[in-house]
C-alpha cells in the first residue's frame, strides 16, 4: 500500500481550474500533491474525513501590504483565518525593500516602521523571510515610489537621468534576488511628479522578462480612462504583462462608468496581456486625503498618531464635536489613514465578474481600526457574492482567487488542486463560509473555515492559529 503524509478523504474537490467541482480524495507527501482521486488504497501518517467540505487550493491574496507584518506577526492569522495560504506584497508604487534606512513619508508609513525591519536589498528582505519564516508564501513586487523615495532629493518632480539610472538598478536587484515584477502608485504624493516616460524607463529592466507591473493609476475618478491607458500604454511598450490594482471607479459622479472601463479592458486585451484585482466592498482605505473626503459619502478614521482617539470615528461625527472647517480638522489628524465609502455596489458587481478579475484584500495590517477586508475579503466573495448573491458558480469563485492568481502572477507550482502542486489547500464548508469582520468590529475571523494547510503543514484549525509557519519565498523563476 502506498504511504503519504496527509490524506484527505471524501471532500468535493475544487481545483482551481474553474472546471466543475467533483468529489476526491487528496493525498500530500513532503510538503506536495502527491494524487487526487479515489485514494482509500493508500495509507497515510494522518487521516482526515472532510466528507461535505470542499477542498480549494489554498487563496492567493494578490493584492497586499503585508511586507512587515511578515516579520513582525509572522503567523499572519488575518490572512490565514480566511485560507490565504500566499500573499504578494510590495503593491501600490509601497515596498519595504529598498527602504532601507530612508524616511517612509506618506504612503510608505503603511507599511514601514520608522525603526523596525528596515532592509536595502531584496536578497536581505527574502534572507530575512527565510531566516524567520511566516505562516503564509510570499511572493513581492518592488515599489516605484520607495524606488523614487530612495534614488531622489526631490520627489516632487520628474526623475533625472542619473536618478532613473540608479532606479533601474535598484529594480534588476529586486528582480534578479526574485522579485516577480514592479508596482507603480502615481495617485500618491511621491510619485505624481512622475512622468509616463520615467515611469517607462525605471521598467525597462523588465523587457523580455516574464516579471509584470501592477498599476495603482494616477486617477481611479473623472480621469480614470485616461490613467488606464497611460498605464497600458506603458506595458504595451515594454511589452510586459500588466495588472489594474484594486480596480474600481470613485465618486458618485463615477457612478455606473465601470460598463466603460471594462470596455477599456477588453479592447486592450487585443494589443496585450492585462488583467485586474479587486476587493469585495464599497469602502476604499488609504492615508488620510482631503479630496476623497470630499468625494466620499462619509469617511472612517483608521488610525491617527497625532489623535489616536479618532480611530473608529467618522470625520462628519469628529467635525460636529469639534467644530472648525474640514481642512482644519484633517490637519490635526495628520498623520492618519481612513475608510472611505466612496463605490457603488453595482459596480463592484460588475468588476468582481469580469473574467479576468482576480481578488485581492488590499488589507492595511497596521492601521488601529482596519478596513474589515484584511480578515474578511475572501470569504466575503465565498460567502456574500456566490452563495448569496449568486454573481457566480463557487468554481468560478475559487478560480478568481488560486489558479487566475498564480497564472497571472506566475506562481509556478500553485494556485491548483493537482499532483505535483504544492500542498497549499482550504477546506471549507460551502454553506457556512462568511465574513464576519465589519466596519464596527473589523478584526473578526471568518466563519466556515475549517482547515488550512501551507507546504502540507496544518496552519489553521476550526478558528485557531496551529501555530505553524510553513510558508516560504516564491521566487520569480528566471526565464524569458
Amino acid at each position: 500500500m502506498e504511504k503519504c503524509d496527509l490524506l484527505l478523504l471524501g471532500g468535493v474537490v475544487i481545483d482551481g481550474s474553474g472546471q466543475a467541482r467533483h468529489r476526491a480524495d487528496v493525498a500530500v507527501h513532503q510538503g506536495v500533491i502527491v494524487a487526487v482521486g479515489d485514494l482509500h488504497h493508500m495509507s497515510a501518517d494522518e487521516v482526515v474525513d472532510v466528507g461535505g467540505l470542499v477542498v480549494a487550493p489554498g487563496f492567493i491574496d494578490v493584492h497586499t501590504h503585508d511586507d512587515r507584518l511578515l516579520l513582525a506577526d509572522p503567523l499572519m492569522q488575518p490572512k490565514v483565518s480566511q485560507g490565504v495560504t500566499t500573499v504578494i506584497t510590495g503593491n501600490c508604487g509601497i515596498s519595504l525593500s529598498p527602504l532601507g534606512s530612508h524616511d517612509p513619508v506618506p504612503p510608505l508609513n503603511l507599511v514601514a516602521d520608522p525603526t523596525a525591519h528596515r532592509f536595502e536589498t531584496f536578497m536581505s528582505y527574502f534572507g530575512a523571510l527565510e531566516a524567520s519564516p511566516p505562516a503564509v508564501n510570499v511572493a513581492s513586487l518592488v515599489g516605484h515610489t520607495t524606488l523614487r523615495v530612495v534614488c531622489m532629493d526631490d520627489v516632487g518632480r520628474a526623475a533625472r537621468p542619473d536618478e532613473i539610472a540608479r532606479m533601474q538598478a535598484l529594480v534588476r536587484e529586486a528582480l534578479d534576488a526574485g522579485a516577480i515584477g514592479l508596482s507603480t502608485g502615481l495617485y500618491y504624493a511621491p510619485a505624481q511628479a512622475a512622468t509616463a516616460d520615467e515611469v517607462r524607463e525605471v521598467c525597462e529592466p523588465l523587457r523580455g522578462t516574464n516579471a509584470l507591473i501592477a498599476s495603482h493609476l494616477r486617477n481611479e475618478g473623472d480621469e480614470v480612462l485616461v490613467a488606464m491607458t497611460e498605464a497600458m500604454t506603458i506595458a504595451n511598450e515594454l511589452g510586459v504583462r500588466q495588472v489594474l490594482s484594486h480596480h474600481k471607479v470613485m465618486g458618485s459622479a463615477n457612478f455606473g462608468r465601470s460598463t466603460e472601463t471594462l470596455a477599456l479592458i477588453d479592447r486592450a486585451r487585443g494589443q496585450g496581456d492585462v488583467c485586474l484585482d479587486c476587493y469585495p466592498y464599497t469602502a476604499a482605505s488609504t492615508v488620510l486625503r482631503q479630496d476623497a473626503v470630499e468625494q466620499a459619502s462619509r469617511t472612517l478614521i483608521t488610525w491617527s498618531e497625532a489623535s489616536p482617539e479618532a480611530s473608529g470615528r467618522y470625520v462628519d461625527d469628529l467635525l460636529k464635536e469639534r467644530g472648525g472647517d474640514l481642512t482644519s480638522l484633517l490637519q490635526s489628524l495628520q498623520p492618519a489613514g481612513a475608510i472611505y465609502f466612496i463605490m457603488d455596489e453595482a459596480d463592484v458587481e460588475r468588476i468582481l465578474a469580469y473574467p479576468e478579475t482576480m481578488v485581492g484584500s488590499d488589507g492595511l495590517p497596521h492601521d488601529t481600526f482596519p478596513h474589515p477586508r484584511l480578515w474578511g475579503a475572501f470569504p466575503r466573495v465565498l460567502g456574500h457574492y456566490t452563495r448569496d448573491r449568486k454573481l457566480f458558480p463557487l468554481e468560478t469563485a475559487v478560480h478568481k482567487m488560486t489558479g487566475l492568481s498564480a497564472t497571472r502572477f506566475g506562481l509556478a507550482d500553485r494556485g491548483f488542486v493537482r499532483p505535483g502542486y504544492g500542498a497549499d489547500l482550504v477546506v471549507f464548508d460551502p454553506d457556512r463560509v462568511a465574513d464576519r469582520a465589519t466596519f464596527k468590529d473589523p478584526k473578526l475571523c471568518a466563519a466556515g473555515i475549517a482547515r488550512v494547510y501551507v507546504n502540507g503543514v496544518l496552519s489553521w484549525h476550526d478558528g485557531a492559529s496551529s501555530g505553524a509557519r510553513a510558508g516560504r519565498v516564491l521566487r520569480r523563476a528566471v526565464s524569458s
